[in-house]
């Protein structure tokens, strides 16, 4: 689980915590066993201190100058090479949980994705591998962070851990 910890102000001025707890648009995937995906926050352009606006949120493909910050729990690939995992079943809860975002997902390539944003990582817990479009590969650890500028990518974890990573998505005009 994600704590999400969020400040306000109350009517007097006065700073306050107006939540602490999981972030209410958690998911944890029914047909991808250990994937999970919290929706920490997100704003809209210019960006302004508002209500959660995390239910309202229409696609996790942030507009230009609009922001998503998500947590990311990947399992270990060992997942996707049970018998029991049903890629179909897989993909239709990924465009249900994630629109916009599912959608830029290459069905003869899984994984490699290409978004038009520049995205910040920090590599909470596990170890997980950023495959480049051009066979360049990193294997990131705890406490690595990651400045991804809209290139042709995957993420894999080929651990036996889950690894969990927190990225905030920025929209951006186009990709490089």
């Amino acid at each position: 689980m994600v704590r999400r910890v969020v400040t306000g102000v109350d009517p007097s001025g006065k700073p306050v915590i107006v939540s602490d707890g999981e972030p209410p648009v958690t998911r944890q995937y029914t047909h991808t066993p250990g994937f999970a995906r919290s929706l920490v926050w997100n704003t809209t352009a210019p960006a302004a201190p508002s209500a959660d606006p995390t239910a309202s949120l229409k696609s996790y493909v942030p507009a230009p100058g609009e922001t998503i910050a998500l947590a990311v729990t990947f399992p270990p690939a060992s997942v996707y090479a049970d018998p029991s995992w049903d890629p179909a079943a897989a993909g239709a809860e990924q465009l249900e949980a994630t629109p916009g975002f599912a959608e830029l997902f290459e069905l003869d390539n899984p994984g490699m994705h290409t978004t038009p944003t520049v995205d910040y990582g920090v590599v909470l817990s596990g170890e997980i591998v950023l495959d480049l479009d051009g066979g360049e590969t990193a294997v990131l650890a705890p406490g690595d962070l990651i400045v991804q500028n809209g290139t042709r990518h995957a993420w894999r974890n080929v651990g036996t851990e889950p690894a969990t990573v927190f990225f905030v998505l920025i929209g951006a005009g186009g990709t490089s």
